[in-house]
């Protein structure tokens, strides 16, 4: 009998150098970099360097990654005028689907042979780069779309984190009153360093109390902790989403096509759109104190309850604790320890019951709502980061090539035959006259 394994479980079906799940030690690894490190020390640029090229960057080569990235960043308008073709009800990770279909178009436009699309790994790189850089106009439109707002351009005087939040709340993000110490020593907030006029990693400064911090400088607090989240995003080895990018890129089909492949997997609630789901239990559920008789019902009724347990982390997931820390930082920055107790609570009672333990989704998605965004945004979010893990994924697929092509235990019916087969007479007599069949 044939030994199947549902869902590929336990199932090692190639090797790679980009990262390492181990769950005996609850550990995650970027080409041999403790997550959690990156995640304290290094700017999201530099993660992403270190992803498609195997070694942090010197300050060279981070320079001109940034360079290239900053030279990037708008939205042109072939992607706009094709997100604007959407409703504004579409699922944000419909337009930015659409606009990596765009992009796509746009870089391999004139190649009329599809093998040249496949594109060398000089060349893969350099989409990868253009293609990460893209990604938070596009993603911070779509926002301000649905918002009714305007396009907010980009500015070449911050970093990717800083950047992006600027793009999508604009001055917003600079003069939210806030209530307590930003970032500590160590962190990697993006500032605009004043000497030279360009974002630099490092920490910032701001009031407390309700006054508002200098006009167009990102609040640092926040750029720290999105900056963390962009990083333990970035990548997690053969996932869904990146297993199926590197199915695509396995056909030589090219990269977009690939990355458009992993945002369709991605959608999916059992993978990227599980943080949003995060925060509509805890809508739903209201306070601490309601968090037992939700539970009680949520549980009689089998639900499942989104943020939590994971495929391979069983005694819990690696990169929660570095989620947490930036989660509680932005609570006790915004004065909101309701947030703070009706995570703890939840948390508590359903791995006291249950014995499942958070995933990463379980902090990002009330991290992502106290920075302003959107819960339909958290998706793209990931998006933004994952964009990373999935084009070093799929241009390691590409450099050791094999079509990825399973197998199956076919359990259908024996084998028959057509002969003798006479289709209904009056089904086929509705055929030919189909006014009647409407009627």
């Amino acid at each position: 009998m044939t030994d199947i394994k549902k869902g590929l479980a336990g199932v090692t079906v190639d090797e790679t150098a980009v990262s390492k799940v181990n769950p005996e030690t609850n550990s995650l690894l970027y080409r041999g970099y403790p997550v959690q490190e990156l995640a304290a020390t290094q700017p999201f640029e530099a993660v992403a360097y270190l992803l498609w090229n195997g070694e942090l960057p010197d300050a060279a080569q981070l320079g001109a990654l940034r360079d290239t990235e900053r030279a990037h960043r708008a939205l042109t308008d072939d992607v706009r005028a094709a997100i604007d073709l959407l409703p504004t009800s579409a699922h944000p990770m419909d337009e930015v689907r659409t606009a990596v279909s765009v992009i796509g178009a746009r870089e391999t436009a004139g190649i009329s042979n599809v093998m040249d699309a496949v594109g060398t790994p000089e060349e893969n790189l350099e989409r990868a780069v253009r293609l990460w850089a893209q990604l938070p106009a596009v993603v911070a439109y779509g926002q301000r779309r649905r918002r009714g707002q305007e396009l907010i351009e980009p500015r070449d005087d911050l970093d990717y984190a800083a950047n992006f939040l600027w793009m999508t709340f604009g001055e917003e993000i600079c003069t939210r009153p806030q209530v307590a110490e930003p970032v500590e020593a160590g962190g990697v907030a993006s500032v605009p360093d004043p000497s030279t006029g360009s974002g630099s990693s490092g920490t910032g400064s701001g009031s407390s109390g309700t006054g508002s911090r200098s006009a167009g400088v990102p609040d640092p607090v926040v750029v720290d902790a999105f900056n963390r989240s962009m990083t333990l995003y970035a990548e997690h080895s053969f996932n869904a989403s990146t297993f199926t990018a590197r199915v695509i890129a396995s056909t030589l089909s090219d990269l977009y096509s690939a990355v458009v492949g992993a945002i369709g997997a991605l959608k999916g609630p059992l993978h990227g759109g599980a943080n949003e789901a995060v925060l509509h239990v805890f809508r739903e559920i209201g306070s601490a104190e309601n968090v037992g008789p939700w539970l009680d019902a949520a549980l009689a009724d089998k639900r499942k309850i989104m943020g939590f347990g994971h495929r391979v982390y069983k005694r819990g997931d690696s990169r929660v604790p570095t989620m947490k820390a930036a989660l509680d930082t932005l609570v006790a920055h915004y004065d909101r320890p309701d947030v703070a107790a009706l995570y703890d609570a939840l948390e508590s009672q359903f791995v006291e019951r249950k014995g499942i333990y958070p995933n990463l989704d379980y902090p990002s998605g009330p991290a992502y709502d106290l920075m302003g965004f959107d819960t339909l945004t958290f998706t793209p979010l990931f998006v933004a980061a994952r964009v990373t893990g999935w084009t070093a994924h799929i241009r390691e697929q590409q450099a050791a090539n094999a079509l990825i092509r399973p197998l199956s235990a076919y359990v259908g019916p024996d084998e028959r035959h057509v002969e003798g087969y006479v289709p209904d007479a009056a089904a086929l007599e509705t055929q030919d006259r189909p006014e009647e069949a409407a009627g």
